[in-house]
Order: structure tokens, then C-alpha cells, then sequence
């Protein structure tokens, strides 16, 4: 597993990170056994492992504290999210959008509960989940964000962008004016707007980009047809289906990337996220060993080749020429 400098911090993290919100909820259908997966993921060297208060309810947190309960704590990087209201009634959907309180009182308070839900005394990233401008203008937010950094409890903090693939204007501005250690963004061979323009602002400012979403909600795993379909609660069975027509022609059109028994579509997608100057870390929504084997073991197969990605450039520039399928 390659390492790499996260931004111009101190932390220096695997560059597959590991994405825990599926552990716990079934928004990306049945899961493998967390403490399994988590287990497995530190012996093949990752060392980042991403959550959120609001994912189950602090379920998950409560799940990734108790997996990693037994690791070095100085070798592993660990990072959440606050903003939105928990409710009692942990049975309730989570996942959706809810009421969100940037005060700085809720934010301690929010802090110290993960921070008791996930075993530990500190976390390394901190991250507004899903803001606004309004929370991103709150000045006595980010003052109470750089107090609680003071006090030993938050070693950097930064924005996770969402639910959907922006924010353009709120991740700008966070980089620029608050001069956050980290940006988390929807980032793939597919979706590479605001992400883009994120890589150069952070470039300009030494932040870290994350990149969610790297294999665009599993089309780029080639592990999906035409006859795919999505059941229970999995988020993906809210999407047109001219998402998965659309999808798989452009898929085709980048199976140049692969390499039989060296590089799956699964990992080259991965690889072009790495390849981009200031991404810290990608980080894949992991349910499944088979498929933590697969992410993990990007870093040891060929990187892309300067004339893939100009063909990469050139196919993403060029809109992949499709005509929108309305099947």
C-alpha cells in the first residue's frame, strides 16, 4: 500500500482509504462483517478510515470505534463528520437530509459524543458534513473548531461536499478563507466538475483533496448490465435509468484502461484518482471483502500511463459523444 503527504499537514496517509458509511445501514445493500472488513483493511496497509455522526445514528461510529479498538492508534488515521441533529429514535433513515446546527456548542458537543462512540481521544480530520455558505461564513464555528484543535481533540478539520456533486461556491470559499486542512468531493473518471477546479484551489492553499465516489456508485467496478437492478433501501434505486444506459456506454469506451490480470476497471479507476496532483487519499465505499482485495490492491498495479489519461482528457472533454438513452 502506497502512503502519501495529506495537503501540506502532517498526516501522512494510505492513498485507498477506507469509506465505512455502508457498515451499519443498507443503503449499498448486505455488507460483510465490519470487524472482518476492518480488520482485513489494516492488514493490507490502510490506514484511513472515514465516517459520520449521522451515518446509522452513530451506529457506524460506534462500529469503526469498536473494530479498531485494538489497532496502533498512532499509525491510523481516523475522520468524521458533524453538522446534522441526531434524533433518539436510532431506527429512523439517517441517510437523507435533516436538520443540520452549525452552532459551535453543538459542534463540541458533537465531537466529544464521537469521540466516545469511536474510543478514542482525538480524531485526525473533522469534517462539516454537507454545509452551506452560511456554515462555512459562521465565525464562531471555526473559531471553536480551531479551540477544540487546541485542546488536543481534533488534529485538522475540513468540508465533506454533498449529497449530491457540489458545492462549488462552499468548497471555494472554505479553502480560500478558512484555510481548511482537507476537502472531500465526489471525484471519478466520470464526475470530475467542481473536482477539478477543488485539486486547484487546494493546490494553491496546501490542502488535501479526498475523492468519494471514485467508481461513480459501482459502474465503473464492471460489475453492472443492462439488466441490473437495485432493491430495498440501496440508494441507487432512486436513479433514472438512463444513469445505468448512459454509464455502461461510457464504460466501454474506457476499457483501454484495463489490463487482464493486472489492472481491473475497478482499479484504473482508482488509479486516475490518485494520479491527480493534490488528491490525498480516494476513498471507496467498501461492503465486501472481495472488493476490499480489489480497491487495496490498486496500488500495486501499473499506473496509468501519460497517454491514458490524455485519452481519459480527451473522452471527458469530448462529453464520451453520447446521445442521452431514455429507455
Amino acid at each position: 500500500m502506497r502512503t502519501r503527504s495529506f495537503g501540506d499537514t502532517d498526516l501522512v496517509t494510505s492513498e485507498i482509504a477506507f469509506g465505512t458509511w455502508a457498515l451499519g445501514s443498507d443503503w449499498w445493500g448486505e455488507t460483510d462483517d465490519p470487524d472482518v472488513l476492518i480488520a482485513r483493511a489494516l492488514e493490507l496497509g490502510i490506514t484511513f478510515f472515514d465516517t459520520g455522526d449521522a451515518y446509522g445514528q452513530g451506529v457506524n461510529e460506534e462500529i469503526v470505534g469498536r473494530a479498531l479498538a485494538g489497532a496502533d492508534r498512532d499509525s491510523i488515521q481516523i475522520s468524521t463528520k458533524f453538522g446534522y441533529e441526531l434524533d433518539s429514535d436510532r431506527k429512523r433513515h439517517s441517510e437523507g437530509e435533516r436538520p443540520q446546527d452549525w452552532s459551535p456548542e453543538h459542534a463540541r458537543a458533537a465531537l466529544e459524543a464521537s469521540l466516545r462512540r469511536l474510543r478514542t481521544d482525538h480524531v485526525d480530520l473533522y469534517q462539516l458534513h454537507n454545509p452551506r455558505m452560511p456554515a462555512i461564513e459562521a465565525d464562531d464555528l471555526f473559531a471553536e473548531l480551531e479551540a477544540l484543535r487546541g485542546e488536543g481533540k481534533l488534529r485538522h478539520y475540513g468540508v465533506a461536499l454533498g449529497p449530491a456533486i457540489g458545492w462549488r461556491d462552499e468548497g471555494v470559499a472554505a479553502l480560500r478563507a478558512r484555510g481548511i486542512s482537507a476537502l472531500q468531493t465526489v471525484y471519478n473518471l466520470l464526475e470530475q466538475e467542481p473536482g477539478g477546479e477543488f485539486l486547484d484551489v487546494a493546490g494553491e492553499t496546501g490542502a488535501g483533496v479526498m475523492a468519494r465516489v471514485p467508481t461513480s456508485s459501482g459502474l465503473l467496478e464492471d460489475k453492472y448490465t443492462l439488466d441490473t437492478t437495485f432493491s430495498g433501501n440501496d440508494h441507487r434505486r432512486h436513479r433514472k435509468r438512463e444513469w445505468l444506459v448512459d454509464g455502461l456506454k461510457k464504460v466501454d469506451k474506457l476499457r483501454f484502461l484495463v489490463i487482464p490480470g493486472e489492472r481491473y476497471m475497478t482499479q484504473a479507476a482508482l488509479k486516475f484518482v490518485v494520479a491527480q496532483p493534490g488528491m490525498a487519499c480516494v476513498v471507496p465505499t467498501i461492503t465486501t471483502l472481495a472488493e476490499l482485495d480489489e480497491f487495496a490492491g490498486t496500488s500495486s498495479a501499473p499506473d496509468l500511463s501519460a497517454d491514458e489519461l490524455e485519452q481519459v482528457d480527451a473522452l471527458y472533454s469530448g462529453g464520451f459523444e453520447l446521445e442521452s438513452a431514455r429507455a
